[in-house]
Formats: C-alpha cells, sequence, structure tokens
C-alpha cells in the first residue's frame, strides 16, 4: 500500500532533498521496488508501476534546473536518489541514471528553446522519460569511434531518419529519442536528431534478453523514413570537428553508474549477513556468524564498502577532478563484483541458488563493465595520460637546464 504522508508535491517544490523526511521517502521507495524485483528479473518485464511512482512524487524531474520547474538536485543528492531506487531493483535506476543525465546537461541550453521546455514540461507534466540511442548492430559503441549507420536525409519537409539501434535502454516507457546519427550532406553532420516516440516509422523489436539488468527493456529500435522538423538537428556538428566533452556531465555519469551498482553490492553484503546470523549447521550448534573466519569475512566486505563509499562521496562533493571521473567508474564497480563474488564465496550452493536474491545481485553486479568507458579504456586512458605527463615534465626540465645554461654563458 502507497503511503501518502510521504509524498511531496513538486508542484511547490517543497522537497528539502537532504532532510530526514526525503530520506525516509527514499528508504520508502527502495522497499516498495525491492517488492518486485525479482518478478521483473524472471520474466524480464519492465518496471512500469516503479516510474509512475517516481512521477507521481515528482522524482522523475529531480535533475530538471529549479529555473525550469524542477529540483535542480546536485550531484551528491541525485546519486542519494539514484542509491535507494537501485536498492529496491537496479534496472529502475539505470533508467533513470538515463533521465537525470540528459536534464543535468548544459548541453541542452543550446536546444530551441521552445524544444526544451517541451520536453521539460512533459517530464514534469506527463512523466516523460528521454534516452539517447547510440549503439547500433555493425557500429557497436560509438565510443571506440566511427560513424553511425543510421541516416538522417534532408527533405524540404524536414529529416527523414532510417537505421538500426541496439540496447536501447527504457525504451518500453521513453518518450523522447535523441537518435545518434549523421546526415546524407557532402560533409555530414553527426550528433544527436530529438525524436518523439509518437513519430509514425519506429518499430520496437523485443530482443532484450540478458544475463543481469533484464528489466530495463533495452530491445531493439528500427527507424524507417522518420520525419522530423529540421530544428530537431539539437545537437550535430561537422563530422570532422573534435567531439564536444561535457567534463562535468562525465564525473555525473561516472558517479551515478557506479552508485548503482555499489548499491547492489551492498545488498548482497546485507543477504550474507542476515544468511550468516540464520545458518546453524548441527555440526555447530551455533550460527555462522559466531565463527571469527565469518566475522572478518563480513569485515573485510565492509571495508571494501567503506572505500567504495568514501570515492563516491568524495567524488559527489567536487573533491575528485572531472579528469579522474573515469578512475571512480572502474574502482568502485570493480570493487562492488569483488564483494559480491566474496559474498558468494562464503555462501556456497545457496548463493547460487535462484531462490535467493544474491544470485541476481551477482547478475547484476557484472552488467558494470559493459557501460561506456569499459575497463579497457579507462586504463588505456590513464596510462597515455600518465606517460604523457612525464613526457611533459622531462621537456620542461630540459627547457629550465637549456635556459640555466645560456644565462650562465651570458654570466661569464
Amino acid at each position: 500500500m502507497m503511503t501518502s504522508v510521504l509524498r511531496l508535491p513538486i508542484a511547490e517544490n517543497s522537497y528539502q532533498l537532504d532532510s530526514p523526511e526525503f530520506a525516509a521517502l527514499l528508504d520508502t521507495l527502495t522497499t516498495e521496488f525491492a517488492a518486485t524485483a525479482e518478478q521483473h528479473d524472471r520474466d524480464g518485464s519492465f518496471p512500469h508501476r516503479n516510474f509512475e511512482r517516481l512521477h507521481e512524487l515528482g522524482l522523475l524531474g529531480l535533475t530538471v534546473p529549479r529555473a525550469l520547474g524542477g529540483l535542480g538536485a546536485n550531484l551528491a543528492q541525485t546519486a542519494r536518489v539514484i542509491a535507494a531506487v537501485a536498492r529496491g531493483e537496479p534496472s529502475t535506476a539505470l533508467v533513470l541514471v538515463m533521465q537525470y543525465l540528459h536534464h543535468a546537461s548544459g548541453r541542452q541550453a543550446k536546444w530551441p528553446q521552445h524544444l526544451l521546455h517541451r520536453v521539460v514540461e512533459d517530464t514534469l507534466r506527463n512523466g516523460a522519460l528521454i534516452n539517447a540511442l547510440r549503439v547500433e548492430p555493425e557500429l557497436g559503441t560509438p565510443a571506440r569511434g566511427g560513424l553511425p549507420g543510421t541516416i538522417a536525409r534532408r527533405t524540404p519537409e524536414g529529416w527523414r531518419i532510417s537505421g538500426r539501434k541496439i540496447y536501447s535502454t527504457g525504451i518500453p516507457r521513453l518518450t523522447w529519442l535523441g537518435v545518434w546519427a549523421r546526415s546524407d550532406d557532402a560533409e555530414p553532420l553527426v550528433g544527436s536528431w530529438l525524436v518523439h516516440r509518437d513519430t509514425p516509422g519506429i518499430s520496437i523489436v523485443e530482443t532484450w534478453d540478458h544475463l543481469g539488468m533484464r528489466a530495463t527493456g533495452s530491445h531493439e529500435v528500427v527507424f524507417d523514413d522518420v520525419l522530423v522538423p529540421l530544428e530537431h538537428a539539437v545537437e550535430v556538428n561537422p563530422a570532422s570537428a573534435a567531439p564536444e566533452l561535457d567534463a562535468s556531465l562525465l564525473l555525473w555519469m561516472s558517479v551515478l553508474l557506479s552508485a548503482i551498482y555499489d548499491a547492489v553490492a551492498r545488498n548482497a553484503r546485507d543477504w550474507l549477513a542476515g544468511w550468516l546470523e540464520e545458518r546453524v549447521p548441527a555440526n555447530l550448534g551455533a550460527p555462522l556468524s559466531s565463527l571469527p573466519r565469518f566475522q572478518e569475512a563480513l569485515g573485510q566486505l565492509d571495508a571494501w564498502l567503506f572505500s567504495n563509499r568514501v570515492l563516491l562521496d568524495s567524488a559527489a562533493s567536487g573533491a575528485v577532478p572531472p579528469s579522474d571521473a573515469f578512475r571512480i567508474k572502474y574502482l568502485v564497480t570493480n570493487t562492488a563484483i569483488q564483494v559480491v563474488e566474496k559474498a558468494i564465496e562464503l555462501s556456497g550452493n545457496p548463493g547460487l541458488s535462484r531462490s535467493n536474491p544474491l544470485e541476481r545481485y551477482y547478475r547484476d553486479v557484472l552488467c558494470s563493465r559493459i557501460h561506456t568507458p569499459q575497463n579497457d579504456t579507462i586504463l588505456v586512458n590513464s596510462g597515455r595520460t600518465a606517460f604523457a605527463a612525464r613526457a611533459a615534465k622531462k621537456a620542461s626540465l630540459s627547457g629550465v637546464a637549456g635556459i640555466s645554461t645560456i644565462t650562465a654563458k651570458d654570466a661569464s
């Protein structure tokens, strides 16, 4: 049963996002979403009711700027919401991350204002969701380079978009699609075209049947000569231009994605603690939690999760520069996997039983590895940056030595 006492109307902007009352609301959402998480995982169904609930509470507009009628949450506040939702049902949290990133992005300020206002109003009034559709069957993730196969053709009446997208997270409920495509110009434009889900020519092929995060509804989407107005080319640039990177948004993405999988790992830790307290082997006559081995093991998990919390809190508070954003993702998500793997090792067969949630947590947490950027990209870029910094330092020291030599000669 829903708790109407905890509803805080967004229309009045009355949320105090750092208050105990808001924390209690988040705890309630965690419990509500957890009640149906197992069923959504088993049948791969999309959690529509979760998003209806988030809309009822005004939380779909959490990162919409206050000037536009939203709550204007900062990164730390947003991360707390994502963590609470993910503790209940992580697929819901992943779709919500994409929503929050779009509304927090400063790039949308460059859109035609009436389009921006239309999307925001649709979110606040109707609970509309928005996400980017980028990955394609032939190309894979665009983060590794290449031009999209999806084509936007110029016509007198507008753009005609044709192509195919896979891993379209949240598509069962998305209203607005940021379709990554290239124009048919001699020098093509590349970027995002804004498309309303109800536009004729869009079809969904229900292909999503994944190991984990099964409730995200990340199906295939086909665009067949879909017509949108010319002004809906909202974020496009010549293919030869360097891509625009929003450093602060990359930090948001790293923190919010990491918060999902840290939350999953915390669920695994709590399940293990409860199981160790309840499991009483006949030959022991006492709970497993009474043994030093398992006390030490739980302490190890808590130390790992403490490390995650320090990293996430530091990044969300601005103590970590955006240049280190992806290291946060690497460290937090790999630690989250480590926590769940250790919980399975300690529990043995019960941990891998479909009757226990730990098996689901393991499948979900493994999905952290596939989010852009992947581990290899993060480490290669980190190493490359380190070598470049060393080279720059050597060049600087060499220059200083040269100046000193010249000065010494002048003095003589």
